[in-house]
């Protein structure tokens, strides 16, 4: 018997509350699209421009069409995908192999401008003008060309600097003029303050809104020979394009450079340099001890606390679980600073409450110790919710045919009931060392890394790689987003694996219990 082909079902036709609302959606999309397209067209960002438009397009191919129902659910959520996680992640690993941060932002034409700026000073022989802005009669106050009134305090002669011209001139009267007010200047002060008019050896500058000097700088940029010269000293900077900074023949650098690949020298800093590698190996041991102890303590606490209460003559079990969950009701960020207050050593409610004078959080293995405790406090609920479940999952049948077979309660839960729970719950447990891993707020929040030994003012005991991380990558020396990057690679990497490990010994426990 032959079985006719099946016509597809068309999709019901919208309403017209359905078609407005599509209608809406996608004019937001496009204003979206237009509103991103302006500043990339400005930087000439055709790349990403051109991502830009073909995601827009994409979208209006996919829900203008009546059909290609899969792709209208499949499609936000890709698209939040790409921009949420996969960009991200590019962006971050490309990062990783430039000089990215603090000096060495942008381009070297923005560069050579700043270093140039920062260099300018009053050309001597040229007087300290008191300012005034006006703008010719009949113009608007507020985007007129501005006109600056330079008066000399010696002579009393003035002097016109016309914006929009680039000249500056004699004056003789200001009947043609109309003399801002304060508010009136004020309001365009970024406009003046960006202002530069030749004249002479140097160009108008203004420093706020009552003063004007010619300025010329010290240190200039010579392009036939690729260097910076110091007027005044002679000195001589040349570029260095592998590190993007100016440097003198003695090794002498510009802290303003910009931003070059240089390939793989953050990650051989991590290794080698003395400065990071030198409490690299030892951070990483004490991370994962602090990981693994972190889900190791609160799973059994919570476990313990799971089997107390999944007892069915347990009463009162409803108001119990209310109360253990509470502090993972509490916000992690207030309770984490609590915490480090009870372990202060002179006032601290520890020390107070138990008549210790322990100082917690200024020796090395005791702040440790006060760090797994809050961490035994705030994650200890988690493990119970997650336990909890796992526990009521377990069929009542496999636990009566062992209870038959003649298993005490001992035996049923050390054969029966702990690893069935334990196959359900062990990637929660990975996951809570990626997370624990990675745990920033309770290091930061609790010890700041500390304490800090005399000679390591860079790692303290307590420190994570993510907080070593940021100690490094935004500390005194500016920041640092490559290095930054390439340790969060390394980060990347010591997790990944361990997982993979670890969730490759969970697919062998889940064949031997099955």
């Amino acid at each position: 018997m032959t079985v006719p082909p099946r016509t597809p079902v068309p999709p019901p036709p919208l309403g017209s509350a359905g078609v407005l609302a599509k209608a809406l959606l996608l004019g937001l999309a496009l204003a979206l699209a237009i509103w991103g397209a302006f500043p990339l067209v400005e930087q000439r960002d055709w790349l990403a421009l051109a991502v830009l438009v073909a995601a827009t397009a994409l979208i209006f191919w996919v829900y203008l069409a009546k059909r290609r129902i899969p792709a209208k659910y499949l499609l936000p959520g890709t698209l939040f995908l790409i921009a949420f996680q996969v960009l991200p992640i590019l962006y971050t690993v490309s990062t990783a192999f430039t000089n990215f941060g603090d000096g060495h932002r942008g381009s070297k034409q923005a560069a050579i401008h700043s270093i140039e700026e920062a260099s300018v000073s009053p050309v001597p022989g040229t007087p300290d003008y008191r300012l005034n802005l006006a703008v010719d009669k009949g113009s608007s106050p507020l985007d007129g060309p501005l006109v600056l009134l330079l008066t000399d305090p010696a002579t009393g002669k003035e002097r016109a600097a016309r914006a929009d011209r680039g000249t500056v001139t004699d004056l003789a009267s200001r009947d043609a003029l109309t003399v801002l007010t304060d508010p009136q200047a004020a309001r365009r002060g970024a406009e003046l303050a960006a202002l530069r008019i030749a004249d002479g050896a140097g160009a108008i500058r203004t420093e706020g809104l009552e003063r004007a000097y010619v300025g010329a700088p010290a240190r200039r940029y010579d392009a036939s020979s690729d260097t910076l010269r110091d007027t005044k000293t002679g000195t001589v900077w040349k570029a260095d394009d592998t590190t993007g900074t100016f440097v003198t023949d003695a090794g002498e650098r510009i802290s303003s450079g910009w931003r070059v690949n240089v390939g793989l020298k953050n990650f051989a800093d991590v290794l080698t340099n003395p400065t990071i590698s030198a409490y690299f190996g030892q951070t990483l041991v004490w991370n994962i001890a602090f990981a693994v102890l972190t889900v190791l303590i609160t799973f059994v606490l919570g476990l313990f606390v799971a089997l107390s209460l999944h007892h069915p003559r347990m009463r009162g079990r409803w108001f119990y679980r209310a109360l253990l969950i509470l502090p993972y009701a509490m916000p992690a960020f207030a309770m984490l600073m609590v915490w480090a207050d009870m372990f202060n050593k002179d006032f601290g409610l520890i020390n107070r409450l138990f008549g210790l004078d322990v100082n917690w959080l200024g020796e090395a293995w005791t702040a440790r110790l006060a760090v797994l405790l809050v961490q035994l406090w705030m994650g200890y609920p988690y493990m119970f919710l997650v336990a909890t479940g796992a526990l009521q999952a377990v069929p009542d049948e496999v636990k009566e045919a062992a209870r038959v077979d003649g298993a005490g309660r001992w035996t049923i839960l050390r054969k029966v009931t702990l690893p069935l729970v334990l196959v359900a719950l062990f990637p929660l447990l990975i996951a809570s060392f990626a997370f624990n891993f990675n745990n920033f707020n309770a290091i930061y929040l609790t010890t700041a890394g500390g304490p800090f030994p005399p000679d390591s003012p860079m790692a303290g005991a307590t420190d994570l790689l993510i907080t070593y991380t940021y100690r490094l990558a935004f500390g005194g020396q500016g920041a640092q987003y490559g290095l930054a990057a390439a340790i969060s690679l390394f980060i990347f990497v010591i997790v990944a694996v361990i997982s993979l490990v670890s969730f490759r010994r969970a697919r062998a426990l889940e064949e031997v219990t099955h």
